[in-house]
C-alpha cells in the first residue's frame, strides 16, 4: 500500500486508515467503514479522483451501513504498478474480487465518472448482490462525446508531459469540474495521491482507456456493460447530475433516463462534474430518502427534479 501524504486539514476531512487485498496489479486499498453485518454502501471513485473524494458519504452512513470505498490500481492509497494495463476489464476483475472477498450483500452502490463503467461492470456479473444504484455523473455505454481537451491528452508525447510530467489533468480538474472552485482542503486532499510522474500513471492510463472505437482493447468490455445494464432496471436507481459539466454533460444523463426511466432523478445547473463537492448537502439529502424507501415499492413513474426544486 502506498502511503498518501495529507496535509491536517485534509486529513481532519478523512481520518480513515486503508486496508488492502491483494489483486491483479497489486495491493488495492479500500475503506471499509460501519458494522459488518449491516447493508453495504459501495462507492467507486473516477478520475482523478479516489477515496477521499467519498469522505462525505463515509462520515454520514457509517453508523448505520458498512461504507466500502476502493482505491483503483494506480489511484490514492493502492499500489501504482508501471507495468500493469491499465484497463476497463482489469478495474471491473479487481472490483469483483473485492466483493467476492468481503462476501459484500444488499449493496448500495454509488459511481462517479469511470467509477460508473467499473461498478456496472461488477454489478452486471453479480447482480444478486446488489440492491440499489446511485448515479452520478458518468457513464457505462458507448458514446462518441469526448471533450476535446481530454482528447488532446491522448496525444501520445503530449499527454505524457502534461499529466505525467505537469498534473495538468488533476490540477485542472480541481478548477473545471467544480461551479464554484473547491475549498484548499479537499483540493490538498484530491491531489495529494498524485505528487510525481510514477504516482500519476493511472490518471492518463485511464484518458489512454477511453474507448472510442471498436478497435480499441476496452471496446469489447464497455459493450459487454453497455449491453448488460439493462437487466438492472427493475431494482431502484437514483440520479444525482450536475449538469454544469464540461465532461459527462445532461446528454449522458438523458441517456441514463432513457434506460432507466422509473430512475428518481435530481440535476442542478449550479453544480459540476464533482457533485460530491458541489453539492454533498443535496446529495445526502437525496440519498437519505432513496434509502429509507421499501426497496420493493418501485414507482411507474420517473420523479426528476432540477435546481429550486
Amino acid at each position: 500500500m502506498v502511503q498518501v501524504h495529507l496535509p491536517p486539514a485534509a486529513q481532519a476531512e478523512f481520518p480513515y486508515s486503508s486496508h488492502t487485498l491483494d489483486v491483479n496489479g497489486g495491493q488495492l486499498a479500500y475503506i471499509d467503514e460501519g458494522p459488518r453485518d449491516a447493508p453495504v454502501i459501495l462507492c467507486v471513485h473516477g478520475n482523478p479522483t479516489w477515496s477521499f473524494y467519498w469522505r462525505r458519504i463515509i462520515a454520514e452512513y457509517s453508523d448505520r451501513y458498512r461504507v466500502v470505498v476502493p482505491d483503483h490500481i494506480g489511484c490514492g492509497r493502492s499500489d501504482k504498478p508501471q507495468g500493469w494495463p491499465y484497463r476497463l476489464e482489469g478495474h471491473v476483475d479487481n472490483l469483483l474480487r473485492l466483493i467476492d472477498v468481503l462476501d459484500l450483500n444488499d449493496i448500495t452502490l454509488v459511481v462517479h465518472d469511470w467509477g460508473g463503467a467499473i461498478g456496472m461492470g461488477a454489478a452486471t456479473q453479480r447482480s444478486e448482490r446488489f440492491t440499489r444504484f446511485v448515479v452520478t455523473n458518468t457513464a457505462a455505454f458507448r458514446s462518441d462525446e469526448i471533450p476535446l481537451s481530454i482528447s488532446t491528452i491522448r496525444i501520445p508525447i503530449y499527454g505524457q508531459l502534461a499529466v505525467r510530467g505537469l498534473n495538468g489533468f488533476a490540477r485542472v480538474a480541481t478548477i473545471r469540474a467544480v461551479h464554484d472552485g473547491l475549498a484548499p482542503a479537499a483540493k490538498q486532499g484530491l491531489l495529494a495521491p498524485y505528487d510525481n510522474w510514477k504516482n500519476r500513471i493511472a490518471t492518463l492510463r485511464f484518458v489512454q482507456d477511453i474507448p472510442m472505437h471498436p478497435g480499441h482493447p476496452s471496446w469489447t468490455e464497455l459493450s459487454r456493460i453497455d449491453e448488460s445494464i439493462g437487466n438492472l432496471a427493475d431494482k431502484p436507481f437514483l440520479m444525482l447530475w450536475g449538469d454544469d459539466d464540461f465532461c459527462f454533460t445532461p446528454s449522458f444523463r438523458e441517456e441514463w433516463q432513457r434506460r432507466f426511466p422509473a430512475a428518481e432523478v435530481h440535476h442542478w445547473d449550479d453544480v459540476g462534474h464533482y457533485v460530491m463537492e458541489d453539492a454533498p448537502d443535496r446529495v445526502i439529502e437525496a440519498m437519505d430518502a432513496f434509502l429509507a424507501r421499501d426497496i420493493a415499492l418501485v414507482s411507474d413513474e420517473p420523479a426528476e427534479a432540477s435546481d429550486g426544486e
